[in-house]
């Protein structure tokens, strides 16, 4: 160092972090470097050495801290503030069709444009700005919940640590934006490469690679992976405002987003269908993996008219290219014995490389399918992989069949515990009806334990199957018994991994009631089923106690999940399984607890919300319908998406449809955006 003084010192350190975040935007987000590599290393060697001797002046958005921090020993969860949804998936024109009149049928208009963008083949992400500065960044996760990722996210090069303020104006307060971290292709290969120069295992593909880079506890490892990032949207964005999608991706770039340059705007439906045969030729020489064309309403009024159902908006849809198909010899069929007793047949295959993946083994469903397709084992068959659906098998070569080709019975006894087995009435399923069958007690609580469920980190499929296959765990009561001793014992298990496998099992005692439905396994009850479970009854007596009918009349459940549920808790040995629980000290919270006991005890006024079922329609100016419907249920109230008899109030924002007219019709009370907001903020 030489010998400046301290104010010199910082004036130089603020202008080498200003010039090196100039230069990387030019480099990562431009694609139009302005200084050579030997340059921008020799100005990020200073920085760091200033850095290094005066730590103060080392701002959370320096460029020095895209080389990593000190490793983590797990990864902390974070909710995101508004859910990160699925796609609904289209796979031909008619499709992308039906889509345009279902839309066009809501928004009682025909006139609609639509934004057109690359589906890319990656990881999406959440990235959270307070005052321009990067805060937080998190996985998708749940869609609800995700991994807390800040680190790593911060050695992505295309990531800003904080954002240009636009040419008029200032940064937004609160910005949350949502995008997909990549690896192109060309890198993928240099990394295989050198992975196998190391001896390491290779990535089965870029979207792995791009995962398990982002992935990891050590982020000095995530930066020398080579991440990119193409920001397609937003979540909260306080001060940001757009009329259309379009303009909303043109206000991000100017903050500094990468957006994708291959996203096309303002197209018909028919020049959607156009776009979409472009880009199908188009991706063979794209420098990324992609698996289709996501199709976005490109008016935001639009969109909040439009509004969400249960997993998917449906103002956009994902329209995938066909799926990559193979060829090769199924060598043997096997059994498998899944949580709920299915007997699924899973075809052994010779190993063939689909899209760069290596696949061996395929699901033929069930025996109607199997017996519908004339699949044989021995037989030459075609192989269909798409994106990370499981394998499975199109249909039989049949002029490639030799005579050698063996026919697959289905076993009428069970594979794992040898007990009958038996085809349910008006299903394809054969079912083992032992419910002692250590196969499905291995699946069920594999599920358990699974981070969407109780989360026990530690216990995983080898530790699950050892304590099953030792007469160890018989239910999920069991598991809240297990203690340092007996987890000890098992193979590969020191007396630390013991201890934090407990450790973990306690944390798990308190959960939130949608991951302790989600965790039974219930036949046809996934994530999103028990969350609208959640939000109908709020409690588990209430869901326990729930008929039929009142489940099967929730918008976005069908008879299935209802019939499944209701038999599930009519069950006398699962009723005793879930109050064993509850004497080993599980502690199951009420779905928006805080809400429903707002000004219980605690002399603030009680919401005029709370305990009510509330619908919203119509555009939002102060707020989003996301941020509307979560202050709502944070003052105790039911928000669903459909107004009926049991609607008590409606919110109507600006070009409210056929709910308003439904509300009056049913005298529902009305309120406007203004004494919406009026009424949160008593609450």
């Amino acid at each position: 160092m030489t010998d400046q003084n301290f104010n010199d010192i910082k004036q130089e350190a603020l202008l080498l972090q200003e010039q090196l975040a100039e230069h990387n935007h030019s480099y990562h987000v431009l694609d139009d470097p302005v200084i050579s590599d030997g340059e921008y290393d020799r100005m990020m060697k200073r920085l760091i050495e200033i850095e290094k001797l005066h730590p103060a002046l080392s701002t959370p958005d320096s460029p020095t801290r895209r080389v990593g921090a000190t490793p983590l020993t797990s990864f902390d969860t974070a909710d995101h503030s508004t859910p990160m949804q699925s796609l609904d998936n289209a796979f031909n024109d008619q499709d992308i069709i039906d889509f345009h009149n279902r839309v066009a049928k809501l928004l009682e208009t025909d006139e609609i444009r639509y934004t057109v963008e690359p589906k890319l083949d990656g990881l999406a992400v959440e990235l959270r700005y307070e005052q321009g500065i990067l805060t937080l960044a998190l996985t998708r996760g749940d869609g609800t919940t995700g991994e807390v990722i800040t680190d790593n996210a911060r050695t992505i090069n295309s990531v800003p640590l904080k954002l240009t303020p636009p040419p008029q104006g200032k940064n937004p307060g609160f910005l949350e934006v949502r995008g997909e971290v990549i690896i192109n292709s060309r890198d993928f290969e240099t990394l295989n490469k050198k992975r196998l120069e190391m001896d390491e295992p290779l990535f089965a593909n870029p979207r792995n690679a791009a995962a398990g880079s982002l992935r990891q506890l050590d982020s000095r490892v995530t930066a020398q992976r080579p991440l990119e990032i193409f920001i397609y949207g937003t979540g909260i964005a306080r001060g940001l405002e757009a009329n259309s999608h379009a303009g909303l991706l043109d206000t991000l770039k100017t903050l500094g987003f990468r957006i994708n340059p291959e996203i096309r705007t303002g197209l018909t439906v028919t020049e959607v269908l156009d776009r979409f045969k472009e880009l199908e030729v188009l991706r063979e020489n794209l420098p990324y993996e992609i698996d289709g064309m996501v199709i976005k309403v490109d008016d935001i009024a639009f969109q909040n008219t439009l509004g969400v159902k249960a997993k998917s908006p449906r103002w956009a849809i994902a329209y995938k290219f066909p799926a990559m198909e193979e060829t090769t010899v199924i060598t043997d069929i096997k059994v498998q014995v899944g949580r709920t007793g299915t007997l699924t047949p899973v075809a052994i295959l010779e190993p063939v490389s689909i899209g760069g993946v290596m696949v061996a083994r395929a699901s033929l469903h069930n025996m109607d399918e199997i017996q519908r397709k004339d699949i044989r084992i021995k037989d030459t068959v075609l192989v269909k992989r798409a994106g990370d659906v499981i394998p499975k098998v199109v249909k039989p070569v049949i002029a490639k069949r030799t005579g050698d080709e063996e026919v697959f019975v289905m076993p009428d006894h069970c594979p794992v515990c040898h007990s009958p087995v038996r085809r349910l009435e008006n299903e394809a399923a054969v079912k083992c009806i032992n419910a002692s069958c250590q196969a499905q007690l291995k699946q069920r609580i594999k599920h358990f334990v699974s981070k969407a469920g109780f989360d026990m980190d530690g216990l995983g499929a080898k530790l699950v199957d050892q304590l099953v296959d030792r007469d160890i765990l018989h239910s999920f009561a069991d598991l809240f018994t297990l203690d340092k001793v007996t987890l000890s014992a098992m193979d590969r298990m020191g007396d630390k991994s013991a201890a934090n496998v407990v450790r973990a099992i306690e944390k798990s005692k308190r959960v939130p009631l949608k991951r302790f439905l989600f965790a039974l396994g219930m036949d046809h009850t996934g994530d999103s089923a028990a969350l609208l479970l959640c939000e109908a009854f709020s409690t588990l007596g209430a869901v326990m106690a729930a008929k039929n009918e009142e489940i099967a009349a929730i918008d976005g459940i069908g008879p299935k999940t209802a019939a499944s549920v209701v038999m599930f808790f009519e069950n006398q040995e699962n009723l005793a399984m879930i109050e064993e629980m509850v004497n080993n000290g599980v502690v199951i919270e009420d779905h928006q607890a805080l809400g429903n006991n707002l000004g219980e005890g605690t002399g603030v006024q009680k919401s005029i919300f709370n305990g009510k079922t509330v619908v919203l329609t119509g555009s939002l100016v102060t707020m989003t319908r996301s941020e509307a419907k979560k202050r709502l249920q944070e003052q105790g109230a039911k928000v669903t998406g459909s107004v009926s008899a049991k609607t008590d109030i409606l919110v109507a924002g600006e070009s409210s449809g056929s709910k308003l007219t439904k509300a009056r019709s049913l005298g529902v009370t009305v309120m406007d955006e203004d004494e919406l907001t009026a009424q949160l903020n008593k609450g």
